[in-house]
């Protein structure tokens, strides 16, 4: 028989009696109206045919469906809208059944949901995601999947909004079967089911919960959520599921759904789901192709380089990791066996795996072992005649096509670049720490930096799994430039009245991971001091300048690891210090300052301004392209809140989108 067109993203056979309708609407066969109008179509196409017994709905390429078409947020809705949709799949008189072979995230696993079974290939991943952006489900998950799963489940699920295997799902009791023939057995699947009642999941009882289990899996979402309003709505809906009626509760669903949508946080994280797709966009790389790369040299194997090596040997590469001398070389080695065995341990490899990233693992302490890598990147102490001699040194090691990048934090890799015969193939890759952890990664463009070696230096943080932003040459590249800016702004703060308590607790109150004192207690003062210092020559005199963090070092308080920083920290517990307070006094009389008293909201206006006119600046001088990447920067690397959007989109500052 011929193939059937639903629409032109939806399309049918027909196989043993079983319409098999498959959504081909790349990349990721999204629920747009076409499709939508499509499975209606081919629901209707099946109930008006004798000969039709069942149907299964499938995904052409490596996705069942990606969830809903984000580009249709804020427009009029067009009919049928997707909870139509479900609702016909679900009353549909015969079987349905999902055949499941990727990918079925939001939108797409209401779908499968409303079918009356489910199969998938190992490979799938399912769940519900809006919580990430804002959103809670909107077509019947928060009331079909708890029937499933129960409560404590479907509120850890769509609270965090975090993905599931194939296999976990079939342990949840979201998937009926697991398939190595997923059409062939979803066939046979959709037609047993045509001898037995069907089991629709809106109509199934919620099973009972203790209700200890069920507050235990909501403050732990909560406990994550710092000032998100989606994740708390999503938990209400999960437990409305087990004491009303499915019409109940799917209208309060669809209600709130609404409500969050054209609220504030979905804006915020839109805006944040469209930077990420806009971060990618590289002027002057368009045709341009990345080299090909299989062998990865990292150079320096502390806390740093040794995330960089997990990150590449995770990645799939071969690394080859080399430090001073042979005894660095073992400790070096150590620490990478330490972070995979401890993925191993959390269940995030396999033994398999541990083995083969180990396989494929060299540590020397020379660095002539670098000799057949594609790319090398050095991460040694940041001081500049460190790295420059390391350069210079590589230049007569690694092969003339070798890429070599350089993960300072401060320095010009430019000036690094001109150490070389060829500064065309250095570019910067700044990861942040624990780098096998943090997501960001700047990929900074060299005034010489070719082409095709920028691409592959994107190509490769993309394989890593990072978020890469390119930038320009500037100390600090984009997030450190802007840090700096808080950093000063919070330290004026202090001058001019409030403390670094009060600080700390109206941005945390805003959103933030910590506060900033917090932050720099934690990441120690004394880096930061001996930048001021090799800086002060060059500063201008007429520029605002707060000692108090010098004071601070030169009293021997130099964060945490000392004991005491902005706060005193006994048995290692973070409380106020009297003597930083008098220290406070002290230059607040010196520098003639009246202290003023400022609220929650004066405190955030002026340390978001502060960035956002850092990132005024970074745009430019065309460090940073576009106002989003500065937004992914902080967002990924700093702790700002991504329901507020990052600082430039908090300001109101789109230019450069």
């Amino acid at each position: 028989m011929s193939a059937l067109s639903f629409s032109p993203e939806v399309s049918g056979t027909v196989s043993e009696g079983v319409l098999v309708v498959t959504i081909d609407n790349p990349p990721v066969n999204a629920t747009g109206q076409s499709v939508r109008a499509g499975l209606m179509a081919a629901l209707a196409h099946l109930g008006s045919k004798t000969d039709l017994k069942a149907m299964v709905l499938t995904g052409a390429g490596k996705t069942f469906i990606g969830g809903a078409d984000i580009r249709e947020f804020g427009k009029p809705p067009t009919e049928p809208i997707l909870p139509d949709v479900i609702e016909a799949l679900e009353a549909s008189e015969k079987p349905v059944v999902a055949a499941i072979n990727g990918a079925a995230l939001g939108g797409g696993l209401e779908v499968a949901l409303a079918c009356h079974a489910r199969i998938a290939v190992p490979a799938a991943k399912l769940g519900l995601p809006e919580v990430k952006l804002g959103l809670v489900p909107g077509a019947g998950g928060t009331q079909r999947l708890p029937r499933l799963t129960g409560i404590p489940a479907a509120i850890d699920l769509i609270g965090s909004g975090h993905a599931v295997s194939a296999q976990e799902a079939r342990s949840l009791g979201i998937l009926d079967q697991l398939a190595s023939d997923l059409l062939g057995e979803a066939i046979a699947l959709a037609r047993s089911l045509t001898a037995t009642p069907l089991r629709r999941a809106g109509q199934q009882p919620v099973p009972e919960a203790a209700e200890a289990d069920v507050e235990a899996a909501a403050r732990k979402i909560l406990s994550k959520a710092r000032g998100q309003v989606a994740p708390g709505e999503a938990i209400r809906l999960v437990k409305l599921a087990a004491r009303s009626y499915l019409p109940e509760g799917l209208a309060e669903e669809r209600r709130t759904f609404l409500s969050l949508r054209d609220g504030d946080q979905a804006r915020a994280l839109r805006h944040v789901f469209f930077a990420e797709r806009a971060a990618g966009k590289v002027d002057g790389l368009e045709g341009v192709e990345p080299r090909v790369l299989q062998a990865i040299g990292v150079v320096g194997t502390g806390l740093m380089g040794s995330g960089i090596a997990v990150s590449a040997l995770d990645a799939g590469y071969r690394v080859i990791a080399v430090d001073q001398d042979e005894a660095a070389a073992g400790q070096g080695r150590a620490r990478i066996e330490a972070i995979l065995k401890k993925n191993h341990a959390g269940g995030r490899i396999t033994a398999d795996g541990l083995a083969e990233r180990l396989a494929r693992l060299e540590v020397s302490g020379s660095k002539q072992a670098l000799a057949s890598a594609d790319l090398v990147i050095e991460a040694v102490f940041d001081d500049y005649d460190v790295k420059a001699a390391l350069f210079r040194e590589l230049d007569d090691i690694v092969r003339p096509d070798a890429i070599l990048a350089t993960n300072t934090s401060y320095l010009d890799p430019d000036r690094l670049a001109l150490e070389t015969r060829d500064p065309t193939r250095v570019v910067g890759l700044h990861f942040f720490s624990p780098a096998n952890i943090m997501r960001l990664t700047e990929v900074v463009r060299g005034a010489r930096t070719a082409p095709d070696v920028l691409a592959t230096a994107l190509a490769f943080a993309k394989k890593l799994g990072k978020l890469p932003v390119t930038c320009g040459v500037t100390e600090g590249f984009i997030g450190n430039r802007i840090f700096s800016a808080y950093r000063k702004a919070a330290e004026f703060l202090v001058e001019d009245g409030a403390s670094p308590a009060e600080i700390d607790r109206a941005m945390e109150a805003y959103g933030m991971a910590m506060g900033p004192f917090a932050v720099f207690d934690l990441a120690g003062l004394e880096i930061a001091w001996a930048r001021r210092k090799r800086q002060a020559a060059t500063r201008d005199p007429g520029e605002r300048y707060s000692v108090l963090a010098d004071r601070l070092c030169e009293a021997g308080r130099f964060g945490q690891k000392a004991g005491k920083g902005w706060y005193a920290y006994p048995e290692g517990r973070r409380q106020e210090d009297p003597e930083v307070m008098t220290l406070i006094e002290t230059v607040r009389r010196e520098r003639g300052i009246n202290s003023t008293r400022f609220n929650d909201t004066e405190i955030v206006s002026r340390l978001l301004d502060s960035m956002a006119e850092e990132g005024k600046k970074l745009l430019s001088e065309k460090i940073a392209a576009r106002a989003s990447d500065i937004d992914l920067v902080l967002i990924n690397g700093y702790g700002f809140p991504a329901h507020k959007g990052g600082p430039m989109f908090a300001a109101g500052i789109t230019e450069g989108n």
